[in-house]
């Protein structure tokens, strides 16, 4: 079965209810299988009751049934299913609905795909090329020409390619076609920094080309308009005219969808685009390309091409610098070759390094490098750290090296001193400004998110300088091949991997481009080849619902929120597992129908007995296990028997018993017990970390690595009453196998068949007596006795019946488990967070039980930077009204500040603006709370961060920059950064403000808006502004 034989499983969305239950009646009774009468019928009345029952409930609930996309008799399939022995009958379901094609065209030097609607004749693109609408002054790569053929034809394209492979020629083609065709284009880009810069471009290739950001708004009414996608949403849900005209839209770096906090936008503005509009996605190397075009393909019923090439204009080598060597080393050729040899000499070389001098630690290892990239003329190059700290640090490391004649010192310095006469006097003696001029004479440049805009011109870079700026060079070095995600510290994802060395080597200059990786300390190669050779991360969809959406459509005529969750790409995504979990319940349904067991019956009777045993010994284990009673026998040698939730590592010896002290967020100091215990593992389990949540047991006939692993109480499931000795050092590996020996021969003495090894009794031995525990104890034994009067117990081939029957049980299992999996999936995602979602709108007054749109909720649509609900609130309470322009500025601050810095105490009349927010923020999250919302009040409280509240205050009053940066430690750059941010909100505020019909408090934030943007803050955009004026 192929994936995209369910992609139209939706259905049509427009049929009406009553011949939506006809066809679901009828589709039920021709799946029903016709050789058992009985369960026909039977399945016939649970379908009847049920619809009965929807009818019910669609009285109470109308929006459910207009939003299901599913057949109900399938859905009853699942819920009326015997969990043992029936499985979901859709194979029929898959066979006959309209299917959107994909096919596979011939191409030089590419792939090319196509992805055309169910029951569509697929015409091949002509290649007029008498007509070309632009001429390149170079000839064109085969991924190209096929991609310019399907523009010219007017379709949909896909390109997939590496960074610097030339993918924007295929934009820059298509907005000549819709010059030439009298249309307008849009180009969308994930950041206003590619924004502007994709702006500059297009203003030196065509003439009438226009720029929205939200910071800048320069010829909106241009033919090719470059904005932000935020824009070409807000764009869509307002319905703006400009759209009608538009024959072209270009979605530059598509694979940003996969972004956490800002992907849904780009869904959104997909599905609500209109069907007539062509497109073209540019984006680096993703493996579902040709999944994303059949989402295309399925919204908008029109083909979508996906042209993709691996090939590399520039190929790269990949080369390891091993901390305390003397060279680098290639392990990855310009042939896709990994060097096994060359590796493991790296390694080596890391290995025997066990103790670094001065000389040989990470800034002079960085020196060293550096000079040797120069020497070998493999400049420029791009040096990526993880951190905005570690990359100042190590650009002042290096900045003794000069890498620059006078003519370029002189050059550089001019380049400067331009840039930022724009700047007053006082803020060009800013530290960030005066530091940063001489390590750039030297031809050191530095790009994070903390600088200031104005002078992020960078090569020491953090992974921010990835995103698809224009920025190519010779090398990409890496500091580093772990990074802190905000959760945990890991290794680099291949894709992470692969997009930004994809910035090594420049096309028409450089023959290859260099990957170097410095590593302070040794790597498997498995590990190595997953980052350099692994594959690209695939485009996975991270939709969610947000209020903002929601009441967006609630106020688009023939659209409802259930239209935006039955079009996504997440929703689509989980209909294409579809296929695969149906063939494998399937399987399983099979392999259980011809599984026979013998006497099953009252095996199931002995088995139902065994498990309520097992449930008792597991509460009994919760006792045991308590510090006060277990802690007396945790003595060193003692054999203990250890089961996390999902391994079973069987019996290791106790060494050492210790107690942590644990600080929770409540500020309450917790004890947890710890014990050590020298355990039997996998040896290619172990990393060097006695982690139990990484470590998996040893394989049976696998020799076995004894390690001290610390383990918490609850992972005891046996206590042993046998002690052993063991030596005092465990360093050695010959001390440690010795205790494995000892394990080995108790094991071989207290054999499994003769009981095992004995164990503690936890009455007679450990005095527990509590009276639930011994009750517990006693229902054990006389379950165990009456196990023991069974007669199947007593049958000779006992054992084989039930080696059988829990065969079975695991197939049963893993059925029950495959079917509720399809059910899932073919229920709409996210669909029960939507109707929540929707009465905490009821209930604070946004909209009605008819979804109609109110005041409240017209106003919240007209923001979308920050928390909609919270600051329509505070709105309509009149929070506002009474406070000057600075406290209005100030207290917005909260919803922009990002920053995490130490907590310094409010002066009273902020920390009174704060407790005004906070007030309403309670409200809002026990409304989601009474919806059976998730939301953690103490989180949300803690996400609005007060720690810009007083520098924003005093920029608003007119102080200087250079003043504010003292009033706290944050970068300059985030400091600039939230400032522009709250502008934005700022002007989305005076809208709310005007939606209310409160023009005193649009006034207010307008004020508000006009004295935030002065001086260096706003510099780059005048800039900007002033390049498209020509005054510069």
């Amino acid at each position: 079965m192929e994936e995209r034989d369910i992609f139209d499983i939706f259905g049509d969305e427009f049929e009406n209810h009553s011949t939506k239950k006809k066809r679901r009646m009828e589709d039920v009774e021709e799946q029903i299988i016709t050789d058992n009468e009985s369960r026909a019928r039977d399945l016939l009345n649970q379908l009847e009751k049920a619809v009965a029952e929807i009818e019910d409930d669609e009285a109470e609930e109308p929006e459910i049934v207009e939003s299901e996309i599913v057949e109900i008799s399938n859905e009853i399939s699942v819920r009326e299913e015997p969990k043992n022995d029936e499985n979901i009958n859709f194979g029929k379901t898959f066979r006959e609905i309209p299917r959107v094609q994909i096919l596979s065209l011939p191409a030089v030097g590419c792939t090319h795909q196509v992805a055309v609607p169910p029951n569509h004749t697929y015409v091949p693109p002509e290649r007029r090329i008498s007509q070309d609408a632009l001429k390149f002054p170079f000839p064109l790569d085969g991924f190209q020409q096929e991609a310019i053929a399907c523009v010219e034809d007017g379709q949909s394209v896909l390109v997939s390619a590496h960074t610097s492979s030339g993918k924007t020629v295929v934009a820059l083609y298509a907005i000549s076609l819709a010059f030439r065709e009298r249309q307008r284009v849009v180009y969308t880009s994930p950041i206003k920094a590619l924004s502007n810069q994709k702006y500059r471009e297009l203003c030196q290739k065509f003439l009438d080309v226009g720029l929205l950001t939200g910071d800048v708004t320069i010829n909106p009414s241009g033919n090719c308009l470059v904005m932000t996608t935020e824009i070409l949403r807000s764009m869509l849900y307002r319905g703006s005219e400009l759209l009608r005209e538009v024959g072209w839209v270009i979605f530059d770096e598509i694979h940003y969808m996969r972004d956490k906090e800002r992907g849904v936008v780009w869904e959104e503005s997909i599905i609500l685009l209109p069907d007539n509009v062509r497109y073209i996605f540019l984006s680096a190397t993703i493996p579902n390309a040709s999944q994303f075009a059949e989402w295309i393909t399925f919204l908008h019923k029109q083909n979508c091409h996906v042209i993709s090439t691996e090939f590399r204009p520039v190929p790269l080598q990949h080369y390891i610098y091993p901390a305390g060597g003397d060279g680098i080393y290639l392990v990855l050729n310009k042939d896709d070759e990994f060097m096994e040899n060359c590796f493991h000499r790296a390694m080596k070389t890391i290995d025997k390094g066990t103790s670094l001098t001065s000389a040989d630690m990470p800034g002079s290892a960085l020196h060293k490098l550096i000079r040797l990239i120069m020497e070998k003329n493999l400049s420029p190059v791009i040096v990526f750290s993880f951190s905005r700290k570690e990359c100042e640090v190590q650009a002042m490391e290096i900045s003794s090296l000069d890498l620059t004649d006078s003519r370029e010192k002189f050059l550089i310095q001019d380049i400067f001193h331009n840039a930022i006469a724009l700047l007053s006097e006082e803020d060009r003696k800013l530290p960030q400004i005066e530091s940063l001029l001489p390590i750039l004479r030297n031809g050191i440049g530095i790009h994070h998110s903390g600088l200031l805009p104005i002078i992020k011109e960078a090569l020491f870079a953090t992974e921010t300088f990835s995103m698809g700026l224009n920025m190519p060079a010779k090398t990409v070095l890496f500091t580093a091949v772990r990074k802190f995600d905000g959760k945990v510290h890991r290794w680099l994802s291949s894709g992470e991997y692969i997009q930004m060395s994809g910035r090594a080597g420049r096309r028409g200059l450089d023959l290859r481009g260099v990957v170097i990786l410095m590593l302070e300390s040794s790597i498997g190669a498995d590990v190595a080849k997953n980052i350099i050779k692994g594959e690209a991360d695939p485009l996975n969809s991270e939709f969610r619902l947000t209020y903002n959406m929601v009441l967006n459509l609630f106020r688009v005529e023939g659209i409802n929120p259930e239209f935006m969750l039955e079009r996504s790409f997440f929703q689509f995504q989980k209909y294409s597992t579809m296929p695969a979990l149906y063939e494998k319940a399937e399987k399983i349904r099979i392999e259980v129908e011809n599984l026979i067991v013998p006497k099953e019956n009252k095996l199931l009777e002995y088995w139902n007995v065994k498990k309520d045993i097992e449930c008792l010994q597991e509460k009994m284990l919760a006792y045991i296990s308590k510090p006060n009673y277990i802690a007396p026998f945790l003595m060193p040698g003692r054999l203990l028997h250890i089961r996390t939730q999902r391994d079973v590592f069987g019996w290791g010896v106790l060494i050492n018993f210790r107690r942590l002290y644990c600080r929770r967020r409540n500020l309450e100091v917790n004890p947890e017990f710890v014990v050590d215990v020298l355990l039997p593992v996998s040896p290619a389990s172990y990393t060097g970390r006695g982690d139990i949540e990484c470590l998996r047991p040893a394989v049976p006939g696998q020799k076995a690595k004894i390690e001290t692993v610390p383990i918490l109480l609850h992972c005891i499931s046996k206590i042993s009453s046998i002690r052993v000795r063991y030596p005092h050092d465990l360093r050695s590996d010959d001390s440690r196998n010795s205790v494995l020996n000892t394990l080995t021969e108790v094991k071989r003495r207290f054999p499994e068949s003769k009981g095992g090894i004995p164990l503690l009794d936890p009455i007679a031995d450990m005095n527990i007596n509590d009276e639930k525990f011994i009750e517990m104890h006693n229902q054990v034994q006389l379950l165990k006795t009456s196990i023991d009067e069974m007669d199947i117990t007593k049958d000779p081939l006992f054992k084989d019946y039930l080696e059988k029957f829990e065969e079975k049980q695991q197939l049963l299992n893993k059925l029950t488990e495959a079917n509720e999996n399809l059910r899932n999936t073919r229920n709409l995602i996210h669909l029960d967070e939507l109707h929540r979602r929707k009465r905490v709108l009821r209930a604070l007054g946004y909209a009605n039980k008819q979804d109609v749109i109110t005041l409240k909720g017209r106003v919240a649509c007209e923001i979308s930077v920050a928390d909609e609900l919270l600051l329509t609130e505070m709105l309509f309470e009149g929070v506002f009204n009474e406070l000057s322009t600075e406290k209005c500025a100030s207290l917005l601050s909260c919803f922009v500040c990002q920053e995490k810095v130490e907590s310094a105490e409010l002066p009273p009349e902020f920390r009174d603006l704060l407790n005004s927010l906070h007030k309403i923020a309670k409200r809002i999250a026990q409304a989601t709370l009474e919806a059976n919302l998730e939301i953690d009040e103490t989180d949300y409280l803690q996400s609005f961060k007060p720690y810009m509240m007083q520098v924003v205050h005093a920029w608003c009053l007119g102080e200087s920059f250079f003043k504010i940066t003292g009033m706290t430690t944050i970068f300059e750059g985030s400091i600039i950064r939230c400032i522009r941010r709250l502008e934005e909100l700022l002007r989305e505020m005076a809208s709310a403000a005007r939606a209310m019909g409160n023009e005193d408090l649009e006034t207010k934030f307008n004020d508000a808006c006009s004295c935030m943007k002065r001086d260096i803050i706003f510099a780059a955009t005048s800039l900007i502004a002033m390049i498209a004026n020509k005054l510069i």
